[in-house]
C-alpha cells in the first residue's frame, strides 16, 4: 500500500494555500510549513537535528535580554502565502501574546535558524533564507552537521537592509560568541553531553 491510497491528499487552491489555510486545516502533519502557497512536509527529524536545537535554545535563552524571546519550531508568517517555521527563533517579548498562539509576525523576528536536514538542504540554504530577507529579519543562522564527529557548524548572517540580502558574519566551530542580536555565547562542543 501507498502512501497515495493509505492516505486522502487535499487538492490544492486553485492560486494556492494561504497562511490561514495552513493555521485552520485539520490534520496537516507536525511543522508543515507554507513556501509559495505550497505545503511543505517534513521528514522524520534526525537525532542530530533535535540536540542542535535543544543546545542552540538553551544557549540563546541562557542569555536573552527581558525583551526578547526564545522559541523552537514556531510558524513566522511573512505573507500570505508563506509561513515557514524556523527550527530557533528570537523574537520581540512583545510578540508573545498567549499560551495558545501557533504563529509570530516576521516584523517580531530578530534571529531565523535553521538546522540543516538531508530533506531540507535547498529550502534551509536558499529559499527560506532569501525569503526572511525579504521580509527584514535582521539575522539568521544555518547550522549544519560536519566532520567524523558530526558537530554543528552555525554559519552566521547579518541583514544588509538597503539590498536585503544576508552577508555573512563568521562560521562557528566550537563556540558561537555574537554581540548581535544580544551578546550571545553558546558551547557547540556541549553536544557531546546531550
Amino acid at each position: 500500500m501507498t502512501a497515495e491510497t493509505a492516505h486522502h491528499w487535499p487538492v490544492p487552491p486553485q492560486d494556492g494555500y494561504t497562511v490561514d489555510d495552513l493555521l485552520t486545516l485539520p490534520d496537516l502533519p507536525p511543522h508543515t510549513e507554507l513556501i509559495d502557497g505550497s505545503l511543505v512536509f517534513v521528514s522524520p527529524q534526525r537525532d542530530f537535528h533535535s540536540i542542535v536545537i535543544d543546545l542552540l535554545v538553551a544557549g540563546l535563552r541562557r542569555t536573552a535580554p527581558p525583551e526578547l524571546r526564545v522559541r523552537r519550531e514556531m510558524t513566522v508568517v511573512i505573507d500570505k502565502r508563506n509561513g515557514p517555521e524556523p527550527d530557533v527563533t528570537v523574537l520581540r517579548a512583545a510578540a508573545v501574546r498567549s499560551r495558545t498562539q501557533t504563529h509570530f509576525q516576521a516584523r517580531d523576528v530578530m534571529l531565523a535558524v535553521e538546522v540543516v536536514s538531508p530533506d531540507s538542504e535547498a529550502r534551509d540554504r536558499d529559499t527560506k533564507p532569501h525569503k526572511y530577507a525579504n521580509a527584514g529579519i535582521p539575522y539568521f543562522w544555518r547550522v549544519e552537521m560536519v566532520g567524523a564527529d558530526q558537530h554543528p557548524v552555525v554559519h552566521a548572517f547579518e541583514l544588509d537592509k538597503e539590498a536585503r540580502i544576508y552577508m555573512p558574519a563568521g562560521t562557528y566551530h566550537d563556540q558561537v560568541k555574537l554581540p548581535a542580536p544580544y551578546d550571545i555565547d553558546i558551547d557547540l562542543a556541549a553536544i557531546d553531553e546531550l
